[in-house]
């Protein structure tokens, strides 16, 4: 019995039957019919193994074999005359995330190939082939360093949203080649939606994907012109384990801590915020605004900015206005009704595109840009000097430094509020803002909310799915994209009206 005849001969020739054992799969062939130890059931499983693509994601609800399918992904290529040259190499981002990983590599790969060994000093399977298989962690882009100059034909990612961004993900890229012509080259990775990463890997594969397909839109990356693609699985497509534990989607039910965790984790929801230092108080309906034109601002509206410095990481500068309670209405909606609303009216995020990659723009061409950006609103000298990180009030030569740079271009900033304590402070400040942004049935609003204008996209795509920090639950995992998170808090925290000052003592 052997996986890759069952799988490139005799896939048409599956059946499914109930047995005492459960539901299995039997290879006919002509009269001869056998029992296989494992195929791809019909849908994404099936596609996810035939896929030609390079890069590709299995990606969808929990409880749809995505695991098992990533295994067989390399596994197919066993014993196809590669020998020593089909190398491989699975990632979960911690070791003792690795567990349920070699557990059912030691489920599967005796039964499939009995001469199969594992080394468990190694964490390395070997065929008699020649082949191999490790099964590694990676937490760090500097671990790539363990494998400069190793040649992977296919690398693996299991859960690939626990890391908090690609970097990882993108370095080992380098690693997947091979001498052999003809030999396949794979990058293959599976997840649920939510997670650290929820946000880069959504928008690495622009995901979700349409709804009543399996497979996305083939995506040709800009700069390495290689092809990558998402396949969209299902719990409702795995009949084995819906055969064997037909409860299964009621504990999923009962597992999940929200809602949002529920669209997660049952229907594969790429839109949905979840698990998160702000997905319970964040409502797009209730905190993004329409955009306000300039002409429109009222005159009693304080206005200034705040910035978070980053160079190699990316910079955020945010454009405010903190309401005195005289409203505007645009586009029949009611801003500012109550004094200390705090509106975020604009954004420059100093980034390539790629996550967590900033521009490396001096200090004094990012105070140009501002300068003539505002010049652009017809707003020159309107906006005051607002919170910025303290770092850039040091100097980094004899009487330089990034703040003093900046000023020089007629943009200046007062110190941000980074004692003690002060993160967590802020983000249950930005917590509790949101909360008060919701509308009460039975009396207006009385506390200031935080508010966001529809053109602040990358508050929208990095903000709300911030998780939480592993070991330190009030704190985001600093590893994360928190840059504009941090430069909100700036100004969260910073002086402003007095009924608002008078809240947080």
């Amino acid at each position: 019995m052997t996986f890759c005849s069952v799988f490139d001969q005799l896939v048409e020739g599956i059946q499914w039957r109930k047995t005492q054992e459960g539901l299995r799969a039997f290879a006919i062939d002509g009269t001869n019919e056998r029992e296989v130890a494992w195929a791809p059931q019909p849908g994404s499983q099936e596609a996810f193994l035939r896929c030609p693509v390079f890069e590709v994601c299995l990606e969808g609800t929990r409880g749809g074999g995505k695991t098992d399918s990533l295994l067989m992904d390399f596994a197919q290529h066993v014993g196809m005359g590669y020998g020593a040259e089909w190398r491989g190499i699975l990632f979960r981002r911690k070791y003792p995330e690795l567990a349920d990983l070699i557990a059912k590599t030691k489920k599967w790969f005796p039964r499939i190939w009995p001469d199969a060994t594992y080394n468990e000093a190694r964490s390395e399977w070997k065929w008699a082939t020649g082949e191999t298989l490790l099964l590694r962690f990676m937490m760090r882009p500097d671990d790539y360093w363990s494998y400069h100059g190793a040649s992977f034909p296919w690398i693996g990612w299991e859960e690939l949203v626990t890391w908090p961004d690609l970097s990882c993900y993108q370095v080992m890229q380098s690693c997947s080649r091979s001498p052999v012509v003809g030999m396949p080259r794979k990058y293959r990775s599976t997840c649920n939606p939510s997670g650290r990463g929820h946000n880069a890997v959504k928008e690495h594969f622009q995901l979700p994907v349409d709804p009543g397909r399996v497979v996305g839109p083939i995506i040709t990356d800009s700069i390495t012109k290689l092809e990558r693609v998402a396949i969209h699985g299902t719990l409702w497509e795995n009949k084995i384990l819906l055969t064997a534990d037909p409860a299964y989607p009621s504990k999923i039910k009962s597992a999940a801590r929200n809602k949002s965790e529920l669209a997660a984790w049952l229907e594969g929801s790429w839109d949905i915020v979840s698990g998160g230092m702000f997905d319970d108080v964040w409502s797009p309906a209730v905190h993004v605004l329409p955009n306000i034109p300039w002409n429109q601002v009222p005159k009693g509206w304080r206005l200034d900015r705040s910035f978070d410095w980053g160079m190699s990481r990316p910079f955020s500068v945010g454009w405010w206005a903190e309401s005195d309670g005289q409203p505007v209405t645009i586009n029949c909606r009611l801003i500012g009704n109550v004094r200390g609303d705090l509106i975020r009216l604009a954004e420059w995020y100093g980034w390539t595109g790629t996550a967590n990659e900033g521009l490396g723009l001096r200090a004094r061409d990012i105070g140009k840009e501002i300068v003539k950006t505002e010049l652009g609103w017809g707003m020159t000298n309107r906006f005051r000097p607002g919170p910025a990180d303290g770092q850039i009030f040091d100097d980094y030569s004899p009487g330089h430094s990034t703040a003093g740079d900046m000023e020089l271009e007629g943009v200046r900033w007062t110190r941000a509020d980074k004692g003690q304590g002060s993160r967590e402070q802020g983000w249950q400040q930005m917590r509790s803002m949101f909360i008060a942004a919701r509308p009460l049935q039975d009396r207006p609003r009385e506390e200031p909310g935080l508010f966001i204008c529809e053109g602040c996209a990358q508050f929208r795509r990095t903000v709300p799915v911030l998780s939480r920090d592993e070991r330190k639950l009030d704190d985001i995992d600093s590893d994360a994209e928190d840059h504009i998170a941090d430069e909100v808090r700036y100004r969260v925290r910073a002086p402003r009206r007095e009924a608002l000052v008078k809240r947080w003592k």
